[in-house]
Parts: structure tokens; sequence; C-alpha cells
């Protein structure tokens, strides 16, 4: 779907396209930059959504696809370390949806940076989202199915060193995704109590519930459709949404095998090879 701008007059679109460029080149060389709240003083929120609409506008022109989007930063106890009212989100791009074939995805390990792993619930939007104030029932009502997710989390920015506008102008630290198999049944659960086990090399890591993803998933995805449609960009009928962390990330290493056990359905295994 075609990608639209997000308007600021903070900076020049020279150098939105320049900083867009830069992050484009660290993606697809593979190295990091300092981060952009230092060595471009880039404080505010609507600057980094500018960097990251250009940079997903020049994926687009050479071929990228969007599948959905990604929701971050839905921890109340995230929010408060970077000192933040409300989540962030990025764009989901194919080249980097790695599938399950029988619940099993592989990534390969080269790709990326310095990659964390976290579980989450997926959402497919089986109808668009354009109105205002969209609610978590309307967002419940307009799903056509759930289903586990792992996301690989990754930053161009040098060890981490984010605050807000880094990771949002950094497509919201999107490194890749898979996602197990859909169901149709998961929509009339009480999504805020559905437990998760990720298990690192064979040993349960984390732990988690839909409650950590802002209190509830759909609550989530809700003020998506919402911060989406405040820059004239609709959640569309056919996006994939992650609607962010149920637990905490576990950085990953080349060889290492991740499983994902979200109550009521089958588990999935993501290797970095």
């Amino acid at each position: 779907m075609p990608e639209q701008s997000v308007t600021s007059g903070v900076r020049d679109e020279t150098a939105i396209a320049e900083i867009a460029q830069r992050l484009d080149r660290a993606w697809e060389e593979r190295f990091t930059i300092p981060p952009l709240t230092e060595s471009e003083g880039i404080a505010d929120a609507a600057t980094a959504y500018r960097i990251q609409t250009h940079w997903t506008e020049l994926r687009l022109a050479r071929g990228e696809r969007i599948i959905g989007r990604k929701i971050g930063l839905t921890s109340k106890a995230v929010q408060e370390q970077m000192g933040v009212n409300e989540p962030d989100y990025g764009t989901l791009w194919a080249s980097r949806y790695f599938p399950a074939v029988g619940g099993r995805a592989e990534a390969p390990f080269e790709v990326f940076l310095q990659p964390r792993v976290e579980g989450e619930m997926a959402f497919l939007i089986g109808e668009t989202l354009d109105w205002p104030d969209i609610t978590p029932q309307q967002v419940l009502a307009a799903t056509e199915a759930l289903a586990a997710a792992m996301e690989i989390v990754d930053s161009r920015i040098e060890r981490w060193r984010i605050k807000l506008a880094d990771t949002i102008a950094d497509n919201a630290s999107y490194g890749g995704l898979t996602i197990g198999a859909w169901s149709r049944a998961l929509r009339s659960s009480d999504l805020r109590t559905i437990g998760m086990v990720m298990s690192h090399n064979g040993r349960p890591a984390v732990f988690g519930a839909g409650a950590a993803a802002l209190g509830h998933p759909a609550l989530a995805v809700a003020w998506l459709a919402n911060k989406l449609r405040s820059f004239g960009i609709p959640l569309r009928a056919g996006d994939i949404v992650i609607s962010g962390a149920l637990a905490a990330t576990i950085p990953a290493q080349r060889g290492d095998l991740f499983v994902l056990e979200m109550y009521g359905q089958p588990p999935i295994s993501l290797r970095f090879v």
C-alpha cells in the first residue's frame, strides 16, 4: 500500500532525506550509526516520523512491500523510563518476514546488527479502520484472526543507545518477524489474560500475558489506528499488526533457538542460522 507523508516544519526535506538514506545504508550494509538525537539534535517525534516515512518510501521505490505495522513502547515501565506517555509505531517490511513452515522459521543471522527477540500477539485486520475515535471493541470487530508472533527487534543505532526520536526514525527498531497459525477462535478470548512463555535454547526464559500490551492488545491496536489516521494513513484490511511485547526481549546470537508458546495456540519456533 502507498505510504503518505507526515508533515512538520521542523526540518527541510533535504535534511530528512539525507538522514533516511543514512539509515537505509546502515540497514543494507549492516553498520551502526550514532544516535540521531546526538548527531542531528532530533528531539521531537514529528520529525522522527517524517524520517521513518521517507525511509519507507525509499524502500517502496526499490520494490519493498508493506505488510502491516508494529507497535512499540506499550509497557508503562518502558514509557516512564523513556519519558513518554504513549507508544510508537513502525512499518512491517515484507523483505524481513520469515514464514513459519510447520511452525518453524529460520532467519539468517548475518542480516542483523544487534538483534533481540520478543513475543507478541498479531492481528490480521479484516476491515479498513478509517473513522474518528476508533475503539478497542471496533478493532476486535474488524479483526479477521489473531496469532502468536515473534518479532526480531534490531537497532541501527550503536549499542542500542536510543531515545524516543532515535527508535521512531529507525522504524521503531524493526528487524523482522515470524507469525504462527492464524486463529479465528482467539477473537472471542479475553486477550488480556492469554499467557505466553518464550524459551531460549531449550529453557523457559520469559513469561507474559496480553495485558502487558498497554493493558489490552486491542487497546494498543486502537491507539495505532487513531495515530495513523492523524497522519492520513488508515489501518487497512489485510494489514498485519503486532501489538507490542508481552515480556522482556532476549538478545540473539547465531544458532540460537527461540520457541513461543501461547495458550491455546500451537508453538512456533525461530532459529538464527
